[in-house]
């Protein structure tokens, strides 16, 4: 499973004898800008000399704040080249949360020690707050102010430091995840094999996942890169905007691999109307790979169902899991039939940990079998391995796991032991396969059973006018002791009137209820953009119930308490009802 490179810098100087492959990035018009193989490598080396000259030393962290362009390959591409390390880091794309933007950013630039900041002209007029506070070696500078220099030869081996990737912090601060040449090349030469060129088929990728994060750098870029291939690139605010340039630039190229995380699948079923595909074939997309988050078996059947007419094959469709920690892939479900999802009695999972199927039961999707060269176990509290069926903590090895993180050794220390990672997240085998249920640190506790906060999030996504994807499920113990207390915080579409969020939230509730058989003592419906996000666009839990209990989450000022009151009687007197008629007293 080797690249035939000991380095990244290594297979960017193969992939130069390649220049009918490359990458092609598309801009808001789906126009698009063709960068061979040969004609990347060039603009690196550029790139290379002038950080070299301005006074990179090899092995230091280069941050780059760049939105999806040529612009942020070269910057990535010359860091390497350079003999330095690229810190991808997302740049500010809401202005009216700058302060936040300014004060997670300068953590990152300092806790991965980076030398120098590199960024296009538009972004770095925002970044100045964030630089002054963080203070880099040699400031903060775009490409073309570098100086004009032949890079120099430089030593980097294939345990030297390759990449600097953030985790997503869902459960805290972002941890800067440290990752060796040897292990980012064995992951894309992993994934590899999953698409071989001996099928038949010549095999190209689309991708709207910011550079930024692992499966949009990694998985996209760097297999590419190590093939090499050929790689189109969409904008993730293009996509957003409009779901179906997603799907028609995979028509376009006639890409075979594109991943999404779930709310992806979800959006284009929300939003794409059938003009917007006209002319669209989906045939040839055979790797539709649903990572990042929880796979919803009823939206992937969605998406199957709705874009059957466009030729697009539901065993595309594979569940997939995977962490920063890890390079990216751990698990990757069968591409070679429709996804596999069983259902499980709630009662079991949540109170004794253990998975039963039931008819009537929570649905999870399988995420597969162990990608090759990486083993997964399943620990209990004790450290001892538990029998298929037992739900616990999730933990994997293999020749892709990070050395550690960054100036973080008793994180590190804690996280990887005698060489296995501990993957925060809670999960069960059930013939040979992984079931994900949820991560420990934001499991929902009421009432001394563990419930997953994604059935009650999903439960209350479903009424209509709350946003996709926009649902947080939490609880916390108030101080008077009595009993954990459950939150819904939801945000509504942006065509949603605030006087109606009264009503939204009360229909959330009853949702819930209807679903999980849990009462909400706290549903919230918010504005659009409210609740805190990761840099990859996952919710941040945690810190929406601390905001929410700083006060910092309240509805619109047209919602009373008085009125909210009512609402929640009105939710807890469907909740008595529903009861009433599960215990069959109707």
């Amino acid at each position: 499973m080797t690249s035939g490179s000991r380095t990244l810098a290594e297979a960017l100087e193969r992939a130069a004898a390649w220049p009918d492959e490359g990458v092609r990035v598309l801009d808001r018009h789906l126009a698009p800008t063709w960068l061979p193989w040969p004609s990347l490598v060039e603009r690196a080396r550029a790139v290379a000399g002038g950080l070299q000259a301005r006074g990179v030393r090899t092995g230091e962290r280069v941050a780059l704040v760049f939105p999806t362009g040529a612009a942020f390959f070269d910057a990535c591409f010359g860091t390497l080249l350079a003999g330095a390390v690229p810190v991808p880091l997302y740049p500010p794309v809401r202005l009216g949360r700058l302060e936040e933007y300014h004060e997670r950013t300068s953590r990152m630039i300092v806790r991965a020690d980076a030398a120098i900041v590199l960024a296009d002209r538009g972004v770095r007029r925002v970044l100045g707050v964030a630089v002054g506070r963080a203070r880099p070696r040699l400031g903060c500078v775009c490409p073309d102010e570098l100086p004009v220099s032949d890079p120099r030869p430089v030593q980097v081996g294939e345990d030297d430091l390759g990449l600097v990737q953030f985790s997503s912090g869902t459960t805290g601060d972002p941890r800067a995840v440290a990752l060796s040449h040897r292990a980012l090349l064995a992951q894309a030469a992993m994934l590899n094999t999953f698409w071989p060129e001996s099928d038949g088929i010549r095999h190209s990728g689309v991708s709207w996942l910011p550079l930024y994060h692992d499966m949009g750098l990694i998985g996209a870029v760097f297999t590419a890169l190590v093939r090499p291939g050929t790689v189109t690139i969409l904008p993730p605010e293009t996509f957003l905007a409009r779901p179906a340039s997603w799907l028609r630039a995979i028509s376009d190229y006639r890409a075979t691999i594109s991943p999404a995380p779930n709310f992806g699948y979800s959006l284009c079923v929300q939003r794409i109307a059938d003009d917007e595909l006209a002319g669209v074939d989906l045939s040839r997309w055979r790797f539709a790979l649903n990572g990042a988050e929880h796979a919803v078996p009823d939206v992937m059947r969605a998406f199957a169902r709705r874009f059957e007419a466009w030729n697009f094959r539901p065993e595309a469709l594979t569940p997939v899991y995977g962490l920063s920690e890890a390079a990216l892939a751990v698990t990757f479900g069968r591409t070679d039939r429709p996804f596999t999802a069983r259902r499980f009695d709630r009662d079991l999972l949540a109170g004794s940990g253990l998975a039963r199927e039931s008819p009537d039961g929570r649905e999870i999707a399988s995420v597969g079998k162990p990608v090759p060269g990486v083993e997964v176990r399943i620990v209990g509290q004790a450290g001892t391995t538990l029998p298929e069926g037992a739900v616990g903590s999730i933990e994997c090895r293999g020749p892709s796991l990070m050395d550690g993180y960054l100036g973080q050794p008793d994180e590190t220390a804690a996280t990887l032991v005698s060489g296995w990672l501990k993957t925060g997240d809670l999960g069960f085998s059930w013939d040979g396969e992984l079931f994900v249920t949820g991560r420990v640190k934001e499991m929902l506790l009421l009432r001394g059973r563990n419930h997953a906060p994604e059935e009650v999030e999903r439960a209350a996504a479903t009424v209509e006018g709350v946003r996709a994807g926009c649902v947080v499920a939490a609880t916390w113990l108030p101080e008077d002791g009595d009993g954990e207390r459950l939150a819904v915080l939801a945000e509504a579409r942006r065509d949603v009137a605030s006087e109606d969020y009264e009503a939204l939230a009360a229909d959330c509730s009853r949702a819930v209820v209807g679903a999980t058989g849990l009462l909400p003592d706290v549903t919230r419906v918010l504005p659009p953009g409210t609740l805190p996000r990761t840099s990859s666009g996952k919710l941040r839990r945690g810190d929406a119930l601390r905001a929410f209990h700083a006060g910092a989450l309240r509805p619109p000022s047209a919602i009373t308490p008085l009125r909210l009151g009512v609402a929640m009687l009105r939710s807890r007197l469907a909740f008595v009802l529903s009861r009433l008629r599960t215990r069959g007293a109707w």
